[in-house]
């Protein structure tokens, strides 16, 4: 008879030492019990729209946020360091991207992880001053949440594009598109994200990958308090026709909301819930509600998935961005049962969308009734992870994502299915074994 098994956190002592340290612990229990609850208690409602040096705390002067964990410019990928030489000729701050370059590389320009500010930004992730960010307010804790607004697909600033034509639609979009977004969102009020997403959920989105439906719905939504509006009426009509033509508009939503969910479950000493997996191009970095913004991370894959016509790993860039907080807070990946269409994009079948979702059950604390699951009898999604139960089980959390080209500019060449390391999850219970006193 063979049995497959293998020790927990691959043999690594420290790791299998803190893990036996904090099994059948009531005190984590208890905390892991605080965190889940914060988590499930909390609100998003969009609140309205500004620009980020209006809006997000230390964006003042020449601070430019991207996505994962830190990290020093000259050690950047190709599509992040793009990104950023388009938003330093975006705020007028050099003339030519060499100009840019070389600025970037000067250290004059201050760089931080889009989280150390509340905000999270899909694939480079970068937001700079004027770019306009949507506010999401979590109403239980009252803790605010950024994104900036999605650009759509093709030559777009966040696979690190920045030409004449990107650059132009950034204007576009933090002048005429804000303008109408914030005239409507004063007509309209706070629109709760929760119920938005729950229903896309049952009409074949995920909000990670696929937003289409969630798209739909918002711009259902908008349209109402939008042509009541002060806006005119061909800014009216070049905002609509923009929204309609970007089924991924929700998406930046989607994350700002799942990361306000998760902000309202940080802090909580003892707690191995996870509340962060990003990526930065290069390292995948998380963080635990019980370790504080303390960064785990391991080098971050390359996602093996379906590459558009030609091109192939050689070409893709180590997985990047902050969207992955949509798996962390139980969709995305976690929530693939509700999307079947999603196997077209990233590869494999409905029953495969079906087996990740209910895989992920087992390294989670609970379930989110809130976000239920049609295919699965209208099953909440497995939500809140578990780091303990990750490094025991060695199941590693499952991600849909986006490939973008290594070099910047080139765009998104593919997408896939990948998962989080394991060395980030040895490291945090490892590290938050070393928080919790004898006892």
């Amino acid at each position: 008879m063979r049995i497959d098994w293998a020790p927990p956190a691959d043999g690594n002592h420290a790791a299998g030492h803190a893990l036996a340290l904090m099994v059948n612990d009531e005190r984590i229990e208890a905390a892991n019990r605080a965190s889940f609850a914060a988590y499930l208690a909390a609100q998003p409602v969009l609140e309205g729209i500004a620009p980020a040096r209006e809006a997000v705390s230390g964006m003042d002067g020449r601070m430019i946020l991207h996505a994962g964990p830190p990290i020093a410019w000259a050690s950047m990928c190709g599509p992040m360091q793009g990104a950023i030489i388009g938003a330093i000729l975006f705020e007028g701050w050099a003339d030519d991207p060499e100009a840019a370059r070389r600025l970037a590389a000067s250290g004059d320009v201050g760089l931080a992880p889009c989280h150390h500010h509340g905000a999270v930004g899909p694939m480079a992730g970068v937001i700079s001053p004027s770019m306009p960010v949507w506010i999401i307010r979590e109403t239980v804790s009252g803790r605010l949440s950024f994104s900036n607004l999605n650009e759509g697909l093709g030559k777009v600033l966040r696979f690190g594009a920045n030409g004449a034509e990107v650059i132009g639609r950034l204007r576009w979009m933090a002048s005429t598109l804000r303008h109408v977004l914030d005239a409507t969102l004063g007509e309209a009020g706070g629109i709760e994200l929760k119920p938005l997403i729950a229903q896309a959920l049952h009409m074949g989105d995920e909000v990670h990958n696929r937003n289409a439906a969630a798209t739909s719905l918002l711009l259902r939504r908008l349209l109402p308090p939008m042509l009541r509006s002060a806006a005119s009426r061909d800014d009216v009509t070049e905002a609509v026709a923009f929204i309609a033509g970007n089924d991924h508009f929700f998406l930046n939503l989607s994350m700002a909301a799942c990361k306000a969910m998760l902000d309202a479950a940080r802090d909580v000493p003892g707690s191995s819930m996870v509340t962060v997996m990003a990526r930065n191009g290069v390292e995948f970095g998380i963080q635990l509600a019980g370790t504080g913004n303390r960064w785990f991370t391991a080098p971050a894959p390359v996602v093996d998935g379906l590459f558009f016509p030609g091109y192939s790993t050689a070409d893709a860039a180590p997985d990047l961005g902050d969207s992955a907080i949509t798996e962390t807070a139980g969709l995305g990946g976690f929530a693939m049962a509700a999307a079947p269409a999603i196997v077209n994009f990233v590869g494999g079948t409905p029953d495969d969308a079906v087996a990740n979702t209910a895989a992920m059950g087992h390294i989670t604390l609970g379930r989110n009734t809130a976000f239920t699951l049609p295919a699965m009898n209208f099953v909440g999604t497995p939500a809140g992870i578990d780091a303990r139960r990750v490094a025991d089980t060695r199941l590693l959390p499952v991600i849909n994502t986006g490939i973008a080209h290594r070099k910047a500019g080139i765009g998104q060449i593919g997408a896939g299915i990948t998962h989080a390391p394991l060395d980030c999850f040895t490291q945090a219970v490892t590290a938050l074994a070393a928080s919790v006193p004898d006892g």
